[in-house]
């Protein structure tokens, strides 16, 4: 681990919970991250999920709020949690909470002023599976990658098109369709530019409705009804539609009574670990 720093780390259910710093090459930032590696690592790798957070984010919403540790250790599944976005001086930013700093919306960017380190993207891709592939016990044959609202459509997105690398994909209300919503269309302009054929192959329906979702045996979503987001933004009939077309399956639990936060994200966590369990560990 020799090029990555420590910053913490804590006994959690027999495993540990530890939060890192590594250099990248993709955003030209440091970067922080959180790993919790369950009690079986200790006899050898063990298959991993990434997590991908939303909209302000960093690694520690999830990590202090999420409560995915005792159903990881039962299972035997390293999690990781990346920031949502580069940061630091000299990282362009933003004022708005939908743009810049925190919303990454994992694209690799191509317009001023973000095209330097916005590149989230071929961070999670590259740079971060690279870095814990090499300092933590894990089974690279055996990855999957959950997220939530931006870190939903990203988590999708990167399934959707590398079927190579992850092999289970599930989400909390998720952007489903960012060319379709307002979070997407300010986002991808200002990242992407004005070509909207870009736009599509970073839209999860528009990636299922071509067939990419044949890859999943299926992919769970969960959606809070009291979402405040759920009409303008998540819009979760796009992907069911998108899936229906293409004869894939989606999974759309719509639960009563839940909203966008963590409370929503705690409660169904342990479903999400065992289906990515089912599918990772067997």
């Amino acid at each position: 681990m020799s090029d990555i720093e420590t910053l913490e780390t804590h006994e959690s259910f027999g495993g540990v919970q530890g939060v890192y710093r590594h250099g990248s090459a993709a955003t030209g930032t440091p970067m922080t991250f959180a790993v919790f590696t369950p009690p079986q690592a200790k006899a050898g790798p063990c298959p991993v999920v990434y997590y991908l957070s939303g909209l302000t984010c960093t690694h520690a919403n999830v990590m202090e709020k999420g409560e995915y540790r005792r159903a990881a250790a039962e299972a035997g599944l390293i999690v990781v949690c990346p920031d949502t976005s580069p940061r630091g001086e000299g990282v362009a930013n933003d004022p708005a909470y939908d743009l810049g700093q925190g919303a990454g919306f994992y694209v690799d960017a191509t317009e001023a002023p973000w095209a330097p380190h916005f590149n989230m993207y071929s961070y999670v891709t590259k740079d971060l599976l690279a870095a814990v592939e090499a300092a933590f016990p894990v089974d690279a044959a055996r990855r999957g990658i959950f997220g939530h609202s931006m870190g939903g459509h990203g988590a999708l997105t990167l399934a959707l098109r590398h079927p190579d690398l992850f092999k289970s994909v599930s989400a909390f209300s998720p952007i489903v369709s960012p060319t379709r919503c307002e979070w997407g269309q300010k986002a991808f302009s200002a990242y992407l530019g004005a070509d909207q054929a870009v736009w599509a192959g970073h839209d999860a329906s528009l990636l299922i409705e071509g067939g990419a979702g044949k890859a999943f045996d299926d992919i769970l979503i969960d959606q809070g009804l009291a979402d405040n987001f759920l009409e303008n933004q998540l819009k979760p009939e796009l992907i069911e539609a998108a899936a229906a077309k293409a004869g894939s399956k989606v999974t759309v639990r719509r639960q009563a009574g839940y909203d966008h936060s963590y409370f929503f994200i705690s409660t169904f966590m342990a479903d999400h670990i065992a289906f990515h369990a089912e599918r990772l560990v067997g």
